[in-house]
């Protein structure tokens, strides 16, 4: 005959399971689910880096936030992407500081040229007092910003007509930079003649020679095989891109917050394990870009450093940033622009 249970015993069981459910995480009712916008390749180790940060949300949530990645500007280019984030018509993205600057122009300070000399500089600033500035700006467009910066890394001068040496070089030189201000800028300020346009109409620019240059770091030429249509590669290092994961703030404000800080310390984590992939990559592709017919020349990069303060490009942009904001780079770098 089944034990019977008293009314006394009934209530102490209930009150103990209710105790332990209030100590489990809140779960959503539903899956949650973030479409995050990319416009690397697959095998790009940001891409790659995403994708594994994904995983270990959806198994940390037990099912219930699955990050659904959307590498090669399968939801439209940059700009596109962007407008939709901020609409909330995608959810997420990852967008280099120099095409955000558009939106947040504080974002365009880690790209002042020849600023930082190693990569460790630059993700110690942007992890830093310049980094909190900049997420500040983030915040005030109506997104949020991961708090960890992911590595594009320093980008070189790619030609299929000569090898950039010197700034004389550049001038009236054809070549696309992204849709950036201080891109443009900073090639304005060589004497160059730059295009802006994003990056996935440009390997068919170059190999109709709509431009005759391009500049990118190494991981990026190689990936999206630039050297099929470039031959020259100058390793000016003239600035350090970084990418930003970003999340529209209205989304990101209806997931539970035991589920948002999941999210934010598995891609928080994945930038730490990116930046060393990615500058593994950089440093292993100048002898494979060789391998693939490319050749390379380092020039003096202070001489380009030299033409753009002749050319006033540091006063520029110093007077397009705050105070505090340029003083913080400044106390982090060194630079005496």
């Amino acid at each position: 005959m089944p034990a019977l249970i008293t009314r006394k015993q009934f209530l102490t069981g209930a009150a103990a399971a209710t105790s332990v459910l209030a100590t489990r995480p809140v779960r959503a009712a539903r899956t949650t689910v973030i479409r995050l916008g990319v416009d690397l390749p697959t095998d790009h180790p940001t891409t790659i880096n995403a994708t594994a940060a994904a995983k270990k949300i959806k198994d940390q949530t037990d099912g219930a936030v699955d990050v659904q990645i959307f590498p090669n500007n399968q939801l439209g280019n940059d700009t596109h992407m962007l407008s939709n984030l901020r609409s909330g018509a995608i959810q997420m993205m990852a967008i280099g500081d120099n095409i955000l600057a558009t939106l947040v122009p504080s974002a365009a300070i880690d790209n002042i040229g020849f600023a930082f000399k190693t990569p460790d500089m630059a993700w110690s600033t942007l992890d830093g007092p310049v980094g909190d500035i900049v997420r500040t700006d983030i915040a005030k467009t109506g997104l949020v910003a991961m708090h960890r910066i992911w590595d594009e890394g320093f980008r070189q001068i790619t030609t299929s007509t000569k090898q950039i040496n010197t700034p004389e070089d550049l001038h009236g030189f054809k070549i696309r930079v992204p849709p950036s201000p201080i891109s443009l800028s900073l090639f304005q300020s060589l004497g160059a003649a730059p295009t802006t346009m994003n990056v996935s109409e440009l390997y068919t620019a170059l190999q109709t020679h709509v431009v005759d240059g391009q500049e990118n770091p190494l991981g990026n030429i190689e990936t999206e095989k630039f050297y099929q249509v470039q031959k020259y590669c100058s390793m000016t290092g003239h600035m350090w891109v970084g990418y930003w994961v970003l999340v529209n703030a209205t989304f990101w404000n209806t997931i539970p917050a035991n589920y948002r800080k999941i999210i934010e310390d598995n891609f928080d984590a994945a930038a730490l394990q990116q930046r060393i992939d990615n500058q593994k990559l950089d440093g292993s592709l100048e002898a494979k870009l060789k391998e693939q017919g490319m050749t390379f020349a380092t020039p003096d990069k202070s001489l380009f450093q030299d033409a753009l303060a002749k050319a006033g490009f540091y006063k520029t942009w110093k007077a397009k940033f705050t105070p505090e904001l340029w003083a913080a780079l400044q106390k982090a770098t060194g630079l005496a622009a």
